[in-house]
């Protein structure tokens, strides 16, 4: 009975996605990301590019609150308190000081990994995949403006859970990114000054302010 249940609980998820766009599926996503305090995630980072015969893979995690994020990926922190954003290196013990967030248009900064796709983007609904048991409807993100450097992206949403699964993005230049998470969690407890610098911990460290 439970497998007869589960079949017909896929069947109606494929069914429902079909008759969606992929802006009424993104609006779904958006609305469940929006309803949550905050969101903590485990991912999986792979960089690809065959003509160049370069693959790159690493693991990273990251903590959402609204605009602010504590991102640990390649031995590097980056954390940004909503103003000013902070690049931690216990390698080169130096901490790289900007107003700015992100002011590249092609990167997509941590704290819009969830919600990057609600501008700038024209999209359409793609391929559904079986992943592990889990039903992953595929939404085509293509950007409006023809001077991007990114070619397209594929955005892997749950059709359960609706959430974001995996993020692919192919640029102009023939490179591959794929980020999977592998660790969605919200409303988690966390520390005050989870997104504070404290600047007592890197006496030692090189200050760069950048403006």
């Amino acid at each position: 009975m439970k497998q007869i249940l589960l079949a017909l609980l896929i069947l109606l998820n494929f069914n429902s996605f079909g008759q969606k766009s992929g802006k009424a599926l993104l609006k779904e996503v958006s609305d469940k990301v929006n309803s949550y305090d905050n969101i903590s995630i485990d991912f999986k980072y792979v960089l690809e590019n065959t003509s160049e015969n370069i693959k790159q893979e690493t693991r990273g995690d990251v903590v959402l609150q609204g605009d602010k994020y504590k991102l640990n990926i390649l031995g590097v922190t980056r954390l940004f308190d909503g103003k000013t954003l902070y690049n931690i290196s216990p390698e080169d013990e130096e901490v790289t000081i900007s107003s700015k967030s992100d002011d590249d248009e092609d990167i997509i900064a941590p704290s819009k990994m969830l919600s990057f796709y609600e501008n700038g983007y024209t999209s359409t609904i793609d391929i559904i995949q079986d992943v592990k048991g889990r039903k992953i409807q595929y939404v085509k993100l293509i950007p409006i403006d023809s001077n991007s450097e990114i070619k397209n992206i594929l955005l892997g949403i749950d059709s359960q859970t609706k959430h974001i699964y995996n993020l692919i993005q192919i640029g102009k230049n023939g490179t591959k990114t794929t980020l999977t998470v592998n660790s969605f969690k919200t409303n988690e407890p966390l520390s005050r000054t989870l997104f504070t610098f404290d600047a007592n911990k890197y006496k030692d460290y090189y200050i760069n302010k950048l403006d």
